[in-house]
């Protein structure tokens, strides 16, 4: 039996603490692993005077973990520079924000190649290697480089931009083309996936082969759908748990019989904080009879806080908060509850029953799995409404929450009014669709999806069905 390879920027076995969208995909590589009695390589998030190549080996929760640890330099080039100050602001349409630094792409690619050659001897000829994510896209060619011959395969968790944004990255051709090192290409969506076929074909030259497969010469790469999903099951039964229950009850003590707003997001620019600020400021404006019978909670924990954007999104928001208090809140009642701090899962489950809406407004986003969390720590007798961005990859799937542009205040402010006053009725239908979704494509379909494909296993060789 094949030994799973993964490899990651992070390491985070399942268990440990992890949250959110990183703690579903904790779940699903940490199952992988079990299932194929692999290893987990990756930087340990410590730094080193020296590079070594020195890999440190742990056993937690049935899982091998491999880590090293990285230089200053690499850190700010390679981590700080070229993945979140060029790749992420370029791969979320912010071509604005994206800095082209050949500093950062030298850092990154001595990183990428730093991976493959501390790895490369750990591998074993049976070994399947399943890449994570846009640190690493040249992974997959530095251990070809390397002599691999194992399969590869890479799962982007993030957009892929399209054709006109990506053409402005200096080296673009050269990046797509390496990732041609990998067997299989995994995308959330139907839209990143055809983004990266019209780079890959009018700029490169690939054709199509076989089903739905590219070719650049001899070297073929199959192109895959996969959409993540949370782990259901384990969330619903926190939902039923004594901390949640605690945190649901603490929430509804607060609310005072108004009706909770909740928006949960990682603070970044990609999320749309500030324009669901705008839209919830103009429901204010234009929905004065029920400004007291509503209010909006907003979890927001820092992140990249050396990164200038970052500390410029976060002094916006806490002006925009500053003044939607100031301008409306009333001696007993404030209408935006703005916190700066993450909480356990457990808690944010108690914390999305309590709501009545839940705002998940990004303005790019590769998924987003608070959607899917927030649908299901739902009362199937009394859910609560989804309003969701059509620009996340969510509303591929769940096409019965009420859609929205976010960039428009008026639509914002529009829906939110829509889902205070939705029936029960309506409320229960779309809920019901919801969970199907979430139910049925769950984190655990997600990772047997893509490691068929990866493994060559009979179900991955005929067409992979589409999510629904």
């Amino acid at each position: 039996m094949s030994r799973m390879i993964v490899v990651s920027n992070r390491v985070q076995v399942s268990g440990s603490d992890a949250g959110g969208a990183q703690g579903g995909l904790a779940v699903a590589l940490s199952a992988a692993l079990r299932e194929h009695q692999g290893l987990w390589f990756g930087w340990s998030g410590e730094r080193t005077d020296t590079f070594s190549g020195h890999i440190d080996f742990r056993r937690e929760q049935g899982v091998t973990t491999a880590t090293i640890d990285l230089e200053d330099q690499d850190i700010e080039e390679y981590y700080d520079g070229y993945a979140n100050r060029t790749l992420w602001p370029l791969f979320h349409y912010r071509i604005d924000l994206a800095e082209y630094e050949r500093d950062f792409a030298g850092g990154y690619a001595r990183v990428n190649a730093r991976f493959a050659d501390t790895l490369r001897p750990l591998l074993e000829t049976d070994d399947v290697v399943w890449v994570q994510d846009y640190h690493l896209l040249l992974v997959g060619a530095e251990l070809r480089r390397r002599g691999c011959r194992n399969r590869i395969g890479f799962f982007l968790h993030i957009p892929w931009p399209p054709k006109r944004l990506l053409s402005t990255l200096p080296g673009a051709d050269a990046l797509v083309r390496a990732m041609f090192a990998y067997d299989v290409i995994g995308f959330h969506t139907r839209e990143w996936l055809e983004s990266f076929r019209e780079y890959a074909v009018l700029e490169l030259g690939a054709v199509p082969v076989g089903n739905g497969g590219l070719a650049i010469g001899d070297t073929t790469v199959e192109l895959l759908v996969a959409p993540i999903g949370i782990e259901t099951a384990d969330f619903k039964a926190a939902v039923e748990g004594s901390i949640a229950r605690a945190a649901f009850r603490q929430m509804q003590e607060s609310a005072n019989g108004r009706a909770m707003i909740i928006g949960v997001d990682r603070l970044d620019y990609s999320k749309g904080l500030e324009e669901r600020f705008a839209g919830y400021e103009r429901f204010l404006r234009d929905c004065p009879d029920q400004r007291k019978s509503v209010f909006l909670l907003q979890i927001a924990p820092p992140s990249r806080a050396t990164v200038e954007s970052y500390r410029r999104i976060r002094a916006t928001l806490d002006g925009l908060s500053g003044r939607i208090n100031g301008a409306y809140a009333d001696v007993d009642w404030v209408p935006l509850r703005y916190v700066n701090r993450g909480y356990p899962r457990e808690v944010l489950a108690g914390f999305y029953r309590a709501a009545r809406i839940g705002l998940v407004t990004p303005l790019r986003d590769g998924m987003n799995l608070v959607a899917k969390e927030y649908v299901a720590a739902q009362d199937p007798d009394d859910p609560g409404v989804l309003i969701l961005s059509r620009f996340a990859g969510a509303a591929a799937q769940l096409s019965d929450a009420v859609l929205v542009n976010p960039y428009s205040a008026e639509e914002l402010s529009d829906a939110i009014g829509r889902a205070l006053s939705m029936r029960r009725a309506e409320r229960i239908r779309r809920w019901r669709a919801l969970m199907a979704v979430v139910e049925r494509e769950d984190v655990i379909w997600w990772r047997r999806r893509c490691t068929e494909a990866l493994l060559g296993t009979q179900a991955a060789a005929e067409e992979i069905r589409e999510p629904a």
